[in-house]
């Protein structure tokens, strides 16, 4: 392992993860590089042997108090020798003694135990073929961008354990995606987006106050998917939200555990519908 070091990405570099990613049948969404890289810069790690690429990671640090650890791949001729660990060292001394979350492959639940993550609750990917849902106009209904940010930063903070206004000013407004505000009264009830993936469209986040806001949100984001498939990752401790998927016949094709190294932060619940990314949280 002497010709074996850890350093900090590259931009460029980003892209590699991302495809790598694709590669394990992640289905990242086509702008996530550029999205996840402005969260923090400094917040994606690569393992290199003899200057060949061999293990990526993040540790994307939001403030002073949470981080979310994701892109952990190592290249499949190097596994189980040491250089994983390696990595995730690097990544855990980033992100100090902040809480960190990940959502983590079930198989490998035991190995981030050993290391200090604790289980919070299974999230789980659902997938909508051959859709022909009608999506009844709603007045509340508005484009997300008409929103004024500060509004909408506020709002996300009840569903995302710390502020990320630099991650939410590129996810919004990112190419081939769709972002919609359910709004009552002139307050925000509601929010979603949904972006052009490798395979299909992925819905993330879905945050609402109800049930009617959700419904509509998700009606009206699948419009813009034209039939190709969607995506939607769900917390499986919401059980409204697998009422959602339940209802629209979805199926699933995939799960995590989420774990967090100083246990679940406390969030409005019953409002996250579709988390944002198994990557950044």
């Amino acid at each position: 392992m002497s010709n074996f070091h850890v350093e900090h990405m590259t931009r460029d570099e980003v892209n590699v993860a991302v495809d790598w990613a694709r590669n394990e049948g992640w289905n990242p969404g086509l702008n996530d590089a550029a999205c996840f890289y402005q969260t923090d810069p400094k917040g994606f790690f690569v393992g290199k042997l003899n200057d060949k690429i061999i293990a990526v990671g993040s540790a994307v640090v939001y403030d002073a108090h949470f981080a979310f650890c994701g892109f952990y791949i190592v290249d499949r001729n190097y596994r189980e020798q040491g250089y994983g660990i390696q990595l995730t060292k690097a990544r855990l001394a980033y992100i100090g003694d902040r809480n960190a979350g990940i959502d983590g492959v079930l198989d490998m639940v035991d190995n981030y135990a050993r290391i200090g993550y604790r289980f919070a609750h299974n999230n789980a990917r659902y997938a909508l073929r051959n859709h022909h849902i009608t999506a009844p106009s709603y007045a509340a209904l508005v484009n997300l961008n008409t929103i004024p940010f500060n509004q909408l930063a506020q709002y996300d903070r009840r569903y995302f354990p710390a502020p990320r206004p630099q991650f939410l000013s590129c996810w919004i407004k990112q190419n081939n995606a769709h972002a919609l505000a359910y709004v009552e009264n002139n307050e925000l009830k509601g929010y979603g987006v949904i972006r052009k993936c490798f395979e299909g469209y992925k819905i993330g986040p879905l945050f609402a106050d109800s049930v009617t806001a959700a419904t509509a949100l998700f009606e009206h984001l699948v419009q813009h998917a034209l039939g190709e498939v969607v995506f939607i990752d769900i917390p499986e401790n919401n059980s409204l939200a697998i009422d959602l998927v339940k209802h629209y016949g979805m199926s699933k094709v995939f799960a995590t555990a989420r774990m967090y190294l100083k246990g679940e932060p406390q969030l409005s619940r019953t409002g996250i519908y579709g988390i944002t990314t198994f990557e950044l949280g």
